[in-house]
Order: C-alpha cells, then sequence, then structure tokens
C-alpha cells in the first residue's frame, strides 16, 4: 500500500476536473518517511481517494499517474504506452516508411507527466523530466521495448540536463541496446540526431509538420534560418526549391550537425551556407535580401518570472525581422515558452510590426503536431506557437 498525501479542504477541485498536478500549497499533510520519486496516493480532505502519483519537492508536489487507485507496476506502463502507440497509429504517424521519427510519449499529453520518449529510426530517446520518472526508468524501458517489439533495438536515456539537480550517475547512456547509428528520416529527407549532448532528446521533432508547409513557401526564395539548430527548416527549403538558403546559430555545434545534414540530402549544394553567430547580430548587420526568414529561438522564459523580459525579447527580434525583410516576404516566427500564451505571443509580433512601420496579414497560425497531443484537462500543455506571416 502506497504512503498517502492529504490536501486541505476544497483542493481537490482541480483533481475532480482531472488536472494531472498537485501544488505544494494544496496539502494539509505528507505521511512520514515519503521521498522524492515516491509514488503515494492522494486523499481528500475528507479522506476520499483522489489520485496516485509521483511525489516531488517544489512547486508542483505530485504528477498524477492515474485517477484510480491503482498500482503503478509493469502492467501499468505497458498499458499507458500500448495506448501511446495505438495513437501514433491512428494519425498515420508510427509505422510509416518515409518517416521513422516521432514523438511516442509527450508527458501529461500521454497521461505519463514528467516523460517524454521520441523515436528515431531503431532508436528511442527516453527523457525523464521528475524524479519519479527517472527511478522507473528500467521498468519503462522493459515495457518500452515489449510495446514496441521490433519497431526499435535501442533506448538511450538523457535526463542529465532535466534532472539537473541529481548525480549525473546514469542520466545518460543506453539502457537497450547500444548503437552509433544516428541519422533518421523525417518525411524523406534525413538527418543525424546528436543524442549525446544535443538539445531535448536530439532533435526538434515538435516542427515536422511546420517544415513541411515552409517547404511549400520555398520555390525561388532567399531564406534565411536563425536559430537554425541542426538545419530543419534549411534542407526542407532546399528541397522545395529555394534560391539560396542561409543558416545562423550561436553554437559551432549545431552548424556543424546542419552542415552534415544538409550534405546528407543535398551533398555539394552551394545554395546553402551556415554562419556561427550571434542571432540578434546577423540580423543587425544583415542586408535586406532576405524574402522567406525563419525565427524558432530557444524558449525565451522558462518560468513565469520571466515573461516580461521574454516577451521583449520577442518583440525586439521580430522587429529586426520585419525592419529587414524584403516587400513581399514571408515570416516564420515561433514561440515554445510555455508560460508564453498565444495572445502574449501574438501581441509582441503585432508590436514589432508596429514599430517596424510594416504592413502585415497571418497567413497561418500554427502549433505543435499530433504526436504532441495536449491533454484537454491541462492546458498547459500547449506549448508551440507559430504565426506565417505576409510583410508588405
Amino acid at each position: 500500500m502506497y504512503k498517502e498525501i492529504r490536501l486541505k479542504r476544497g483542493k481537490e477541485e482541480s483533481l475532480k476536473r482531472f488536472h494531472p498536478w498537485v501544488f505544494s500549497g494544496a496539502i494539509l499533510s505528507i505521511d512520514e518517511g515519503i521521498g522524492e520519486g515516491d509514488v503515494v496516493r492522494v486523499l481528500a480532505h475528507s479522506g476520499d481517494f483522489i489520485a496516485v502519483g509521483h511525489y516531488q519537492e517544489g512547486s508542483i508536489a505530485v504528477r498524477v499517474l492515474s485517477f484510480s487507485d491503482v498500482q503503478i507496476d509493469d502492467e501499468f506502463w505497458h498499458s499507458r504506452l500500448s495506448s501511446a502507440l495505438k495513437m501514433r497509429q491512428a494519425i498515420g504517424i508510427a509505422d510509416n516508411p518515409q518517416n521513422n521519427t516521432y514523438r511516442l510519449v509527450h508527458g501529461e499529453g500521454d497521461n505519463l507527466p514528467g516523460l517524454i520518449v521520441d523515436v528515431y529510426g531503431q532508436t528511442a530517446v527516453m527523457q525523464a523530466h521528475s524524479i519519479g520518472m527517472h527511478l522507473c526508468r528500467k521498468e519503462i524501458a522493459r515495457a518500452l521495448s515489449d510495446v514496441m517489439e521490433s519497431r526499435i533495438s535501442h533506448i538511450y536515456y538523457k535526463s542529465e540536463t532535466t534532472l539537473p539537480f541529481m548525480t549525473a550517475d546514469d542520466m545518460n547512456g543506453f539502457l537497450v541496446g547500444g548503437s552509433d547509428d544516428n541519422i533518421a528520416v523525417e518525411n524523406g529527407l534525413k538527418f543525424r540526431v546528436d543524442w549525446l549532448k544535443g538539445q531535448k532528446t536530439g532533435f526538434f521533432v515538435d516542427q515536422r509538420e511546420n517544415r513541411s508547409l515552409l517547404e511549400k513557401f520555398s520555390k525561388g526564395k532567399r531564406v534565411l534560418n536563425m536559430f537554425c539548430y541542426t538545419g530543419g527548416f534549411s534542407f526542407y527549403a532546399m528541397r522545395g526549391g529555394a534560391e539560396l538558403v542561409h543558416s545562423v546559430d550561436s553554437s559551432a555545434k549545431a552548424i556543424e550537425l546542419t552542415k552534415q545534414n544538409v550534405e546528407l540530402n543535398f551533398p555539394g549544394d552551394a545554395r546553402h551556407q551556415a554562419f556561427c553567430e550571434d542571432a540578434f547580430k546577423y540580423l543587425e548587420q544583415a542586408g535586406s535580401n532576405y524574402n522567406l526568414i525563419i525565427l524558432d529561438p530557444p524558449a525565451f522564459a522558462k518560468h513565469r518570472g520571466a515573461l516580461h523580459n521574454a516577451l521583449k525579447g520577442y518583440t525586439r527580434l521580430n522587429q529586426k525581422a520585419f525592419e529587414k525583410i524584403e516587400k513581399g516576404g514571408i515570416l516564420f516566427t515561433f514561440s515554445c515558452s510555455q508560460v508564453v500564451t498565444k495572445d502574449h505571443f501574438r501581441n509582441a509580433v503585432f508590436t514589432a510590426a508596429a514599430l517596424a512601420k510594416r504592413k502585415v496579414r497571418i497567413l497561418h497560425q500554427l502549433h505543435q503536431p499530433a504526436d504532441h497531443p495536449i491533454n484537454i484537462y491541462h492546458p498547459e500543455g500547449e506549448y508551440l506557437k507559430g504565426l506565417v506571416l505576409y510583410v508588405e
């Protein structure tokens, strides 16, 4: 029997609406001996059962695994992972020979808060964002191998950057298998995945559909891909028939991977150049000869306290792009900051357009793809916002 946490009176209401977090301020009492990462039963003030979840010190004290009074065992992990795979099969993402890259588990969106699993060909990269998921990593890996069968042969665990306050022991490394083959396929394009040292799980899977949209706009365009990371938007633009593509990132490692990815798909193609440069500095010095610009920066705000400065940053960045882009150009602009709402982001971009004195029309409003589902009871899961803009 799991140890228990009891809530203050009335604090179970959000949980009755199936929101998967218990905040520390809602807790009345905690059984002795509960440690970080333990599975706990959450009780209402009345003593009625509410949920089962992983306990962790901090603002989010419990991440709910189930609203049923179940054991968190091999059967539980197998069931949840099977459900995640079935959804990806239903939307045509899994088992697609032209696309062996997708997110299999998206935290709360797949009722597994604190767990991310991305698939790159025969390798699944698993990442814990909670101590509870870290402690369960081996059981999850066993269930993942069983559910995925021949779809994967290797499971790489990569949580050193997501659980930085823990010991580095067993934070990164293969839990199953082991492979140096880091080339995956997305919509028929090849790319190298740096799951050893790269950001997130090695590649930004969440931009797949937005990259495909960019490809349709790229014919004959002079493209600037800012914050290019490993060049995803760049090689889609090249396949779309871009006249030239310039990729910019402040990371020399990212620029090297971008060059490798372009070479994988377009060997010897002189249309592409890559620059290791600060984005703001590059835009400041750039001429006005680009008519398709992509702004896909890292999260400017990772907590609410940083929101004001983040919005100023988005405004400044987009203003500079508006000032530089050719008349009749198209701007793809994004925010992946969870605390920045769609309205926040749109207002920042609108302010930038006004400051740059450009006429701007919205062509598309973009978001995360279907393999990054949003739990309807957890609106915080909607983190990726994007706009495609026509600039006169």
